[in-house]
């Protein structure tokens, strides 16, 4: 066994005996480890939501993200089948196992790859969006541990995974869908709701600029005259 293998099999142990003496703590850990994409689905919501008024670059950022985490969930499917890692309690039969056991291969950790890509494209439109989905990012990978449904490794390469195919994604593609949220953001029905409401800067040097200064301090000193 390679010294990787080992302290993953160490780390999840701990976590395991760690559940074994936390029984109060159970039905939390399984709840959140279960349900936890519909709060980054609320969190995915709350960017769009945020960014409607914003630059056209940060609403086509909030945007991608929502494309980004699905495109980063089925990308997964095939890895998974690459290294068709089994779930911890199929090669440690001994652990507590709290999640519901399932055939599907463990690495990398559906969840975590979810996670992972809405924190990357949140922390691109806002960043305390983007550090409360961290924040959530990171309890959900214990979770996930804590209920025996992966090794500490699934998880940690299930947001590594999410994380990139949505920076990756948006280093190469942010023009793209720059000029489609622009394109969109002036069609009538969409107009209302995600109008841009940064300040326009005047055409031919009118009254705001430069231009405009120099007209008002002529007519103020005429008017001195």
């Amino acid at each position: 066994m390679n010294p990787l293998r080992q302290l993953d099999d160490r780390l999840l142990l701990a976590v395991n005996s760690f559940a074994r003496h936390t029984p109060w703590l159970h039905a939390a850990m399984l709840g959140f480890a279960s349900y936890a994409p519909a709060l980054f689905a609320v969190l995915l919501l709350c960017g769009l939501w945020a960014a409607r008024t914003a630059p056209t670059r940060t609403l086509a950022a909030a945007g991608w993200a929502c494309l980004a985490t699905l495109l980063a969930v089925a990308a997964n499917q095939p890895v998974g089948h690459l290294f068709t890692e089994a779930r911890p309690y199929t090669t440690h039969p001994h652990l507590l196992v709290l999640a519901t056991r399932s055939s599907d291969f463990s690495f990398p950790s559906d969840h975590a790859v979810m996670a992972g890509a809405v924190t990357a494209g949140l922390l691109l439109v806002s960043r305390r969006l983007g550090l409360l989905a961290l924040a959530a990012a990171l309890l959900l990978a214990f979770a996930r541990v804590y209920i025996a449904a992966h090794y500490p490794w699934d998880v940690a390469g299930g947001l590594l995974l999410g994380a990139a195919v949505t920076l990756l994604g948006w280093l190469l593609l942010r023009a793209p869908l720059t000029a489609v949220t622009t394109w969109l953001r002036r069609q009538p029905g969409l107009r209302l709701v995600f109008a841009d409401q940064a300040p326009s800067e005047p055409a031919g040097g009118g009254t705001g600029g430069a231009g405009g200064s120099a007209l008002r301090n002529g007519a103020g000193a005429r008017a001195a005259r």
